[in-house]
């Protein structure tokens, strides 16, 4: 079979300069009803796995408890910190009860590359419409939620200073992939389908403390 993943980070790359040549679009919630809140029905979208098969989300709690964490992109430094937290941590939210899977906005070919060079354990499930991102309530931030610590002309959206940072990671594990506005959320939800606990990105290191995870998949578990 013939790879085709670098062509699809290629075209993932052109997306990631119409992104920021666009700015970011959806920076705050504008229609009722408002983005679920524990408590509420987590929603349920059609996702793919890393073989390319279908999957809905509900499956992943069908059977206990689930953390969700939506990535921001493949190439953000700040998701392979995570995915570097998330190796020290999993074994916790794992003898709390819970099933972990991310949620990102690569095809799956992408994603199993993904996971295999950052060497994460959990499944993958791809998203590249952000339907789910959407439907969870996560929005896109602004320069200055995504890029506080960049030079001023990355944070003015300079045109040239974005193709400057794109070229700069071509070819790289951090190559400018997708929308580089999308912040980044993480979820826990119940057997019974409902959200327990919700961290929305305030910023794209916006890390939640590992302990309140916990604390709430327990919650979802009964086992406290």
């Amino acid at each position: 079979m013939v790879d085709q993943t670098n062509d699809l980070i290629e075209g993932a790359e052109a997306r990631w300069r119409d992104h920021w040549a666009r700015g970011p679009q959806r920076t705050r919630w504008t229609t009722l009803p408002l983005p679920p809140q524990p408590g509420d029905p987590a929603p349920d979208v059609d996702l793919l796995d890393v073989a390319g098969g279908p999957i809905r989300l509900s499956a992943v709690w069908a059977d206990g408890p689930a953390l969700i964490l939506f990535w921001r992109h493949f190439g953000c430094s700040c998701g392979m910190d995570r995915a570097k937290r998330l190796a020290t941590e999993l074994a916790d939210y794992q003898a709390a009860g819970a099933n972990v899977v991310i949620v990102g906005q690569g095809e799956p070919e992408r994603a199993r590359r993904y996971a295999e060079r950052q060497s994460i354990d959990v499944p993958i499930l791809s998203d590249g419409a952000r339907r789910s991102y959407e439907a969870f309530g996560l929005l896109e931030g602004t320069p200055a939620q995504i890029l506080f610590d960049a030079p001023d002309a990355l944070l003015r959206c300079d045109p040239t200073a974005g193709q400057d940072l794109a070229a700069s990671r071509h070819g790289t594990d951090r190559a400018m992939v997708d929308n580089p506005w999308q912040l980044p959320g993480e979820f826990v939800v119940g057997a019974d389908g409902r959200i327990v606990h919700a961290h929305r990105y305030q910023w794209c290191e916006d890390y939640p403390d590992a302990r309140v995870h916990v604390a709430a998949i327990r919650t979802a578990a009964g086992t406290l």
